[in-house]
């Protein structure tokens, strides 16, 4: 399926194309300059295909949890796209991106590792969490996405590994941020250090063709971005209040 993908939900920006089962990215670690890179990104990887958008079947975006800005801007960015080509759209967790390169890098060692827990940086003391369960070649969430702080995610950890005796191995910046999710990395986790800390839509693209085939496509009217902090709210399009 010929697929674009954005994300700009943390520092990091990156734009990822799918056409004729080759894939083309961009990925910059470019911190409050998201709005300015990001459709020259898109423009380049069309150009290196040499497509353009209305050659596509499906948009894709990271629709978060993440920075408040950098998800508005994404979700606005695909909702534009969308609307000019008449392309569905799917929006793809930043969490479950990330725990999908997790399972990537580590290869036919995967079958051995059940569970991938992303913890990434949230501020205020928090970080967004959640576990996903790697079973019959797929990811499958285990414990809801949510933002919490560190101390809340490490109980929930705990009580994975007192009812389950399956490997876990981590992503996100979270692990990094938060002392105590450091330590109990470090007492529990194997690897000693963690490659995968930023979502990349490099990796949010068979993410995206499976929801699709799933029926979890909108129209860019219906889309909305996640926060998880309740007291944000994004401003629908007019007449979607």
């Amino acid at each position: 399926m010929n697929i674009l993908a954005i994300d700009t939900a943390t520092e990091a920006c990156s734009v990822a194309l799918q056409y004729n089962n080759k894939a083309y990215s961009r990925f910059e670690i470019c911190p409050q300059q998201h709005s300015q890179r990001l459709l020259p990104m898109v423009d380049e990887v069309l150009k290196e295909a040499g497509v353009t958008l209305g050659d596509l079947e499906l948009l894709a975006f990271g629709r978060g949890p993440g920075s408040f800005t950098g998800v508005r801007i994404a979700t606005g960015m695909i909702q534009g796209l969308a609307l000019g080509t008449g392309h569905n759209v799917v929006g793809v967790s930043t969490l479950e991106a990330m725990a999908a390169e997790v399972v990537l890098q580590m290869g036919s060692d995967a079958n051995n590792t059940q569970y991938i827990a992303v913890a990434s940086d949230a501020r205020m003391d928090e970080v967004y969490f959640a576990v996903y369960r790697y079973s019959e070649q797929k990811l499958v969430i285990h414990i809801e996405e949510q933002v919490c702080p560190a101390n809340v995610a490490i109980d929930q950890l705990n009580m994975l590994q007192d009812s389950d005796e399956g490997l876990i191995s981590v992503a996100g910046t979270g692990w990094s941020a938060y002392s105590e999710l450091n330590e109990w990395r470090i007492n529990n986790v194997d690897a000693s250090d963690i490659s995968v800390t930023l979502p990349n839509a490099l990796h949010m693209l068979a993410l995206a063709e499976n929801a699709n085939i799933r029926g979890e496509s909108k129209q860019a009217i219906d889309v909305e971005p996640v926060y998880l902090r309740d007291k944000v709210t994004w401003k629908k399009l007019p007449g979607r209040e």
